[in-house]
């Protein structure tokens, strides 16, 4: 055999191999996995995330939850996951940003080492709901009904402890000179159910999975957290235009296990973005009071970092202690 013959040869058998292992991965199902029970906004802005990424990757995307630790489960599956892109982590700025302030070195990954950033995908907006037996119609009543009877009135709850929400309220109760007791849910939709239910007076929470409750007449929002009042829920008041100065935004956003090759997050990452940039996603994404960005990993890890600097003073001044 000529030395030209068998250079060709060992060429085709490397584009061969090049061949099925670039099927393989354009065949291989990638599992978006979020970090909490179905229901929530997350759940939701992650299935649509998925069907719109499967069309543009032209391959299955499928949603898997991993309910637990705070959102943290869906982490710990991701930071040990094969760094080939089919596993991806849809998280918010909490596991992110806040858990390594406020659980330290129980934490079992680092957010900044153990994951690459893929997309931002929305921002949201915290909210403060009652429930429809609490007689109250903005914040300034609802300070005066908590002072009036501080012992049975003072608890607000939310989705998990240590989470934005948690925080949010107790920033909110410090600045009103309350002293609120906060209740920790095992997800959104036990403390919505909570919130219905009467068990607690107030929530802090995403603003957007109030909105349910609040169609159903079964709570009312006081306040949003954003800079400006939120398009779902225009006649509610920011907590700015109700005496207190207090904004909490907070983001959603697609990460992948720390290797990945870089052409892999660029390819997820254009899927993730055009996704976002679909106009009846758009629609969707907005009905549900959320914010699409599209965002690409530049920018998703500029803003991680930006948040994790700007949560650490209210988080050591909370004293909060994990259990």
């Amino acid at each position: 055999m000529s030395v030209f013959s068998s250079a060709r040869n060992a060429l085709l058998i490397a584009l061969t191999m090049f061949g099925a292992a670039f099927a393989t991965a354009q065949s291989s199902t990638i599992r978006i996995i979020v970090g909490f029970p179905p229901g929530a906004t997350s759940d939701t802005l992650t299935r649509v995330l998925a069907e719109g990424m499967s069309k543009r990757l032209n391959q299955p995307v499928i949603v898997e939850n991993r309910a637990g630790a705070a959102g943290q489960l869906a982490n710990i599956a991701v930071k040990t996951a094969a760094p080939d892109g089919t596993m991806l982590m849809m998280t918010p700025v909490a596991t992110m940003s806040i858990y390594p302030h406020s659980y330290g070195a129980q934490l079992r990954y680092d957010p900044f080492k153990d994951f690459t950033p893929v997309a931002h995908l929305t921002n949201f907006q915290i909210g403060l709901g009652v429930g429809v037996q609490v007689p109250v119609q903005n914040l300034r009543e609802y300070v005066a009904w908590v002072k009036s009877k501080p012992d049975t009135n003072a608890f607000y709850g939310s989705a998990a402890a240590g989470s934005i929400p948690h925080f949010f309220g107790a920033m909110f109760a410090r600045s009103a000179g309350l002293s609120l007791q906060h209740v920790p849910y095992k997800g959104t939709a036990a403390a919505m159910q909570a919130l219905a239910a009467g068990e607690i007076a107030a929530l802090s929470t995403v603003a957007a999975d109030l909105q349910t409750l609040v169609q159903g007449n079964r709570a009312r929002l006081l306040a949003v957290a954003g800079e400006a009042r939120s398009p779902q829920f225009p006649a509610v008041p920011t907590f700015r235009e109700q005496g207190f100065d207090l904004v909490a935004n907070g983001w959603f956003g697609l990460f992948a296990t720390a290797g990945t090759p870089t052409a892999t997050i660029q390819r997820l990452a254009r899927a993730a973005q055009d996704t976002m940039a679909d106009p009846t996603v758009n629609k969707r994404l907005a009905d549900m009071g959320l914010e699409p960005t599209g965002w690409g990993p530049e920018r998703l890890a500029e803003v991680m970092k930006t948040d994790y600097e700007r949560w650490g003073p209210p988080i050591r001044d909370s004293g909060f202690k994990p259990e």
